[in-house]
């Protein structure tokens, strides 16, 4: 019996990918540092499906750990979610990043060349096209970060480029997400971020259930249709289903793939608000804040590398994204610790 395995599989994206892989017949395994995510996640995971997957607690930084799971366990394939993510933080700590996402991804390949694993699905971003000069972006757009954060995804890009030149017999997809949003529709997993949320949902969603007095929205003078920043919100099981498309396209093929995982619509944070309000029938409190180091106005997906490629296209919509979290954070409260 071989695992995918799941780096950072406890966390909001890796819990979704968790199920839809279960779903799909794959056995699951997990190796999470729990920094900032929960295993309560993977246990609902294992509800939801009505079956098991194999969770490890541990670090990517820490080789001889990895070296003892890839030991213990037959892995085919390895889906890497674990890393830092929050852009603002990114730019007050940029060594801890480097250190976690940069230095941590050098280990794990390591490992896996070491054990003859060489099919990745990498969680890369969309903060790798910097601050784009034409939307909609596709994968040729040229590549530059304006933080940390996105830095330490475009080195990871360079660093899993330069290992494809050198060992061709790799298979690579480089996943640049957009802005994940949502929650699984049954309200039992979705976003659960430590302390204060960095990203535009849950950051509302804490507002609407009492958790927080008001959003800031940093910025209200982007060259945007209401002043505020535009993205390209995506479904979070969408996303999930990508990464399973991706493996499977994997099991057929060698070489590197960079692919965008977006909707290819703009959203601004206002939109959001206000379609968040509006479904779910409830108040978000706002006021306008500076804006954030590092932020961009306007960011969207060219989105049909991934249906050519993958077969995928998200499906699911606005409406979708924000009564899924409005039903997540109302039954959850107090996220995973509800």
């Amino acid at each position: 019996m071989s695992y995918v395995l799941l780096t950072g599989g406890a966390g909001y994206i890796g819990s979704h990918t968790a199920l839809e892989l279960l779903n799909a017949g794959y056995q699951v395994l997990s190796f999470d540092n729990f920094s900032n995510s929960s295993d309560e996640a993977l246990n609902r995971v294992q509800q939801l499906t009505g079956k098991q997957l194999t969770s490890v607690n541990g670090d990517i930084r820490d080789e001889a750990a990895l070296r003892q799971l890839f030991s213990s366990y037959s892995i085919s394939a390895v889906v890497h979610f674990a890393g830092l993510k929050a852009v603002g933080e990114s730019t007050q700590i940029p060594l801890h990043y480097y250190d976690n996402n940069v230095a941590g991804t050098v280990t794990l390949c390591r490992v896996m060349r070491e054990f003859g694993v060489k099919k990745l699905v990498f969680s890369s971003s969309a903060t790798v096209y910097g601050d784009a000069k034409q939307v909609p972006i596709a994968e040729t757009a040229p590549r530059s970060a304006t933080n940390p954060y996105g830095q330490s995804k475009l080195m990871i890009e360079h660093i899993l480029e330069d290992l494809l030149h050198a060992e061709p017999d790799w298979g690579i997809t480089l996943l640049r997400y957009f802005n994940p949003v949502g929650a699984h529709d049954s309200g039992q997993i979705g976003e659960d971020p430590n302390g204060i949320p960095n990203n535009l949902m849950p950051f509302i969603s804490q507002v609407a259930v009492g958790k927080r007095d008001k959003l800031s929205v940093f910025g209200n003078d982007y060259p945007t249709h209401d002043g505020t920043g535009v993205r390209d919100y995506i479904h979070v099981v969408d996303l999930a289903r990508g990464h399973l498309k991706a493996l499977q396209y994997l099991e057929n093929h060698n070489g590197i793939e960079a692919i965008n995982l977006g909707t290819g619509i703009g959203y601004s944070v206002l939109d959001m608000v206000k379609a968040f309000s509006s479904v779910n029938a409830v108040a978000v409190p706002y006021q306008i804040a500076p804006r954030r180091p590092g932020d961009i106005a306007t960011c969207y997906a060219q989105p049909t590398k991934a249906k050519a490629l993958l077969g995928w296209q998200a499906e699911k919509t606005l409406d979708d994204m924000v009564r899924d979290s409005w039903r997540w954070q109302s039954a959850n409260p107090n996220g995973y610790k509800s």
